[in-house]
């Protein structure tokens, strides 16, 4: 390599350190404490005409800037890997029952599936007038947790039914169920929850029908039918009355929380999903 070539190696090493870091330092703000600005400052102050040197005095000149480079390049790592560590042991440190979302403390998984939540119903009413369908009944049930159970608007929690379900279990595996009360509650206590469910029923010739939970001939709405699914979770739930226990999980759910701002539009679809979370938003 002729000394030409190696002074600009040299010289771009130079160069490339005091850069690099200058970029390191204020990408990590803390390192820049009482006296930090005026460190980068003579920092490359220094490098600079180590720099000049080695543009003019050839080969020896650039091994005093690549030492340079070698000690300020260390120095920056050093400084990433001190950030790194900070970073580490910030998110570690964790609130059980909390997420933060978007820099906002929400209420989360107070609850399990192993270790519920025994709540009881205050009260549960048919909201809807039976139709042809077979499916025609929604529920509103109200819920006493007595705050133990906080939650915000768009949020679910999970119900476990005594089963067994359609694979046998009992109890059955929780269902999640969009709360429809805003965060104080339908009676603005902050101690109820409360539900709109769609009791789920199939009946082989009046639309789709795989799966049967009935014996024949003992259903009592469709007793003339070979097959019958009456959802299990679904069906405790509208089956629930005023005192009865009810075993809650949760809360649980980010995907559609109200925005902070108070002027925020918001367009609610309920494709599939029901009213639930929009009852919530609108209370």
């Amino acid at each position: 390599m002729s000394g030409s070539e190696v002074r600009q190696l040299a010289t771009g090493a130079a160069a490339l350190a005091c850069i690099g870091y200058a970029g390191l330092s204020f990408a990590q703000p803390g390192s820049l404490a009482a006296g930090g600005a005026g460190h980068l400052r003579a920092t490359a102050a220094a490098a600079a005409p180590e720099a000049s040197l080695l543009a003019g005095n050839g080969t020896v000149a650039s091994a005093s800037g690549l030492a340079a480079f070698a000690a300020i390049s260390a120095a920056g790592c050093a400084s990433v890997a001190s950030a790194s560590r900070t970073a580490r042991r910030a998110t570690a440190v964790k609130k059980k029952g909390v997420r933060v979302v978007e820099g906002k403390e929400i209420p989360w998984n107070l609850f399990m599936p192993k270790a519920p939540y025994k709540g009881s119903v205050i009260s549960n009413e048919t909201i809807t007038t039976k139709t042809p369908l077979v499916n025609w009944e929604t529920t509103h049930t109200i819920m006493r947790h007595d705050k133990k159970v906080p939650y915000v608007e768009g949020q679910s929690i999970g119900i476990i039914a005594p089963g067994p379900d359609k694979k046998g279990e009992t109890p059955a595996k929780i269902r999640l169920y969009s709360i429809a009360s805003s965060a104080c509650g339908d009676d603005e206590t902050y101690e109820t929850v409360s539900l709109c469910v769609k009791r789920v029923v199939e009946v082989e010739g009046r639309g789709w029908c795989e799966y049967s939970n009935v014996e024949p001939g003992t259903d009592k709405e469709f007793p003339d039918a070979k097959k019958v699914y009456r959802g299990v979770c679904s069906s405790h739930i509208c089956d629930l009355k005023a005192g009865d226990d009810v075993l809650i999980t949760g809360p649980t759910g980010a995907e559609m929380l109200l925005p902070s701002e108070n002027d925020a539009n918001i367009i609610m679809l309920a494709t599939g999903t029901g009213i639930a979370p929009f009852r919530s938003f609108l209370r």
